[in-house]
């Protein structure tokens, strides 16, 4: 009897010993079905994207130029049914900048004209990108002495910009116009993509400086503005914790200070720069006048203030014309630590 006790109680642990093990496992699997899973979507999601790529790319080729905005046009609304996480974000952004200033009814269309004006920027690129001379025609420079004054002063110049607009369109234009131009990016999370899209800016001579790795990309950034050449940076996405946080529509926002502290190492100009589109679907590249650096107290402090200041102007333009600007991304997502930021 007292044997049998003992065999009934490890029999009992072993039980439970078992069902242990079975859930564990099975908390395992479903952990890493769920990363699979969510890897083999956005596996596929890249897919389609890049397969939408080419065969926008093929029906361009085809088409009569004043075919083209009506196709974008079409796409962007069939992207913003389709693109539900990208739609979803846009209106959250918009929500977060104009909550109190714009309807539901505003922000929906606003996101709606995102959508298409994205579209056709896409499609421009394709289309005219491989016709140089022809969207040459379809460019206006607005503020231009701004930019050979600073040009003139031989220390390089620093192009200030956002996501706004068609702002590759804008590097093109300053590269076939003879200025040495480089622009600072991140890779795209699609290899393809990023391999086609490389191969159109090497074809319209655009230097690319990834932003990693890092000191790769701020060593070969300074060497671009001690050759005296211009050196395009979008400042208005989400940086984590390496920037400062800054206002921006009235809450905080990480930001990259790259611009300012290539200034103050180079003594480089800063010239806000924006491509704005019209409503015949013209261009106007806008050069605005240099920003001559305030000294705060500290060297962080004189990189805060500035690049407070920069925002403020690319908030500026995006109040003006917000359906340019890229609202797909989650500029707030980061937030200061609870011991506080800039």
């Amino acid at each position: 009897m007292p044997g049998a006790r003992i065999s009934c109680v490890r029999l009992a642990i072993n039980s439970k010993f078992l069902l242990a093990n079975f859930v564990f496992s099975v908390i395992i699997l479903f952990t890493s079905y769920r990363m699979d899973s969510k890897k083999i979507r956005k596996s596929i999601g890249r897919f389609f994207g890049w397969i939408g790529l080419i065969f926008s790319s093929l029906i361009i080729k085809v088409i009569p130029e004043r075919c083209v905005y009506s196709f974008a046009k079409n796409a962007a609304r069939l992207g913003f049914i389709i693109a539900s996480k990208q739609r979803k974000i846009a209106l959250e952004s918009l929500t977060i900048a104009f909550e109190r200033e714009k309807s539901k009814a505003q922000i929906q269309q606003i996101a709606k004209d995102c959508f298409i004006f994205m579209a056709k920027s896409g499609l421009e690129i394709i289309f005219f990108m491989d016709k140089p001379k022809l969207f040459k025609k379809r460019v206006e420079f607005v503020g231009k002495e701004n930019l050979e004054a600073a040009l003139a002063k031989g220390k390089g110049v620093i192009l200030v910009s956002a996501h706004f607009g068609n702002f590759p369109l804008l590097m093109a234009c300053l590269s076939l116009e003879g200025y040495k131009t480089a622009g600072i990016m991140r890779y795209m999370r699609d290899v393809r993509a990023e391999k086609f899209f490389m191969a159109k800016r090497i074809k319209l001579g655009i230097k690319t400086i990834y932003n990693q790795p890092r000191r790769l990309c701020v060593e070969t950034a300074l060497k671009t503005l001690r050759n005296n050449e211009l050196v395009f940076i979008p400042m208005d996405q989400n940086f984590g914790t390496g920037g400062v946080f800054v206002d921006f529509f009235g809450k905080k926002a990480a930001t990259a200070t790259g611009p300012v502290v290539l200034a103050l190492r180079t003594k480089a100009t800063i010239i806000p720069s924006f491509i704005v589109r019209q409503k015949d679907d013209r261009h106007k590249i806008i050069f605005e006048e240099p920003l001559n650096l305030e000294e705060g107290k500290t060297y962080q402090e004189t990189v805060a203030i500035n690049i407070q200041r920069l925002t403020n102007i690319i908030e500026s333009y995006i109040r003006k014309y917000p359906a340019e600007w890229g609202w797909v991304h989650r500029r707030w997502k980061s937030r200061p630590s609870l011991k506080g930021g800039v």
